[in-house]
């Protein structure tokens, strides 16, 4: 793991890094429930999806507590279907604040998450005691309808969600995920007056106040998120690297700015990177599929590697959009070109011009 501020302070490759890389453990009385909780849900997640290979695979059951608390609780019972996760989630949800509605999901709060995982049971007709689940995913959903009477979170004028401070397009992809879970659970889920449950795009909806909301609507929303990641937006740039001809060229990567090994054998000291960090050429090494931290709030972006807050690609812009993309792209695209009102031969994904960077 190693020291965070002594990393941050070398521009280097980790073939070449000489720092002392400190190892923490999580036990008493060093608290560190949000890791413990994290770990369940992960492990919890992958005892499910290896579940075939490994059937006997299971996860540790760990002290949490607030959103991390739930949110390994919340995966445990969906692995185990224990009822005593679910009775945890259920006695605690309000007191761990699970009704909290910051317009928010990502790697540093899951109750918006949480909600929108829970709730799926409730709209299958089972776990009617996780009713306030589904209410609470509603109402973050609704923060999404800009044409609502309700509070809503921001958008900048190219139509990209945003919220103000940097990686921006972490918010965008988390939340562009979550609509479309949200979507497809909706759509599996059987109408109030229906007692077989079979899949009907108009089967489940919600109220944001005057606005009656179903599942087309969430996947346009996430649609035109994805669209813009893309390059539908007002500079035309993709801010996936590699994605067309115009993309981020000077990410604030490590790795893709300095030169390989192949072609500089020699070691580069911690302060020695600074020379290509500080270079105006592109990054030699492209890192074909990272995204950037993205525009700012007026859609602009510089292509300027030293502001990481736009141009450092990270695990947790790029995690949820592959989920988000991977609905699109893999499941029968006949459901969802009716709603999104797509053409015969029309992609759901925006085409993207070829054009090259420039001189920026």
């Amino acid at each position: 793991i190693g020291d965070p501020k002594a990393d941050h302070n070398c521009w280097e490759r980790p073939e070449d890094t000489d720092k002392a890389r400190r190892v923490y453990t999580v036990k008493a009385p060093n608290a560190a429930s949000d890791v413990a909780g994290e770990t369940a849900a992960a492990l919890a997640a992958a005892s499910m999806a290896f579940q075939s290979s490994d059937p006997v695979a299971h996860c540790w059951k760990m002290p949490y507590m607030q959103d991390e608390l739930l949110w390994g609780a919340a995966w445990l019972r969906r692995d185990t279907n224990s009822d005593s996760y679910l009775s945890y989630m259920h006695n605690n949800a309000q007191t761990l604040g699970a009704d909290e509605n910051i317009n928010k999901f990502g790697w540093d709060n899951k109750h918006a998450g949480l909600d929108v995982l829970v709730s799926e049971k409730f709209l299958q007709g089972s776990e009617y005691t996780l009713q306030s689940c589904k209410s609470w995913a509603g109402s973050f959903m609704c923060t999404l309808i800009t044409v609502s009477s309700s509070p809503h979170i921001e958008f900048i004028p190219g139509g990209l969600m945003y919220r103000p401070g940097g990686s921006n397009l972490q918010h965008a992809t988390s939340i562009l995920f979550l609509l479309l879970v949200y979507a497809n659970y909706l759509d599996r889920s059987p109408s109030p007056k229906k007692k077989k449950k079979i899949l009907d795009r108009s089967s489940q909806a919600f109220d944001c106040r005057s606005i009656r909301v179903g599942s087309t609507s969430l996947r346009e929303k996430a649609k035109k998120q994805v669209d813009y990641i893309l390059g539908d937006n007002p500079m035309s740039l993709s801010y996936m690297v590699g994605y067309s001809n115009y993309h981020p060229q000077k990410i604030h990567r490590r790795r893709s700015s300095l030169p390989s090994i192949k072609n500089h054998p020699h070691m580069i000291g911690c302060k020695d990177g600074a020379v290509y960090f500080n270079s105006l050429d592109p990054n030699p090494n492209v890192l074909v599929g990272a995204i950037v931290g993205g525009p700012g709030e007026d859609d602009t972006y510089d292509n300027n590697r030293v502001d990481f807050r736009k141009s450092e690609p990270t695990t947790y812009i790029n995690a949820p959009f592959v989920g988000g993309i991977s609905i699109f792209c893999c499941k029968p695209l006949k459901i969802y070109r009716k709603g999104l009102g797509l053409k015969k031969n029309q992609q759901p994904i925006a085409f993207v011009r070829n054009r090259s960077f420039g001189g920026v």
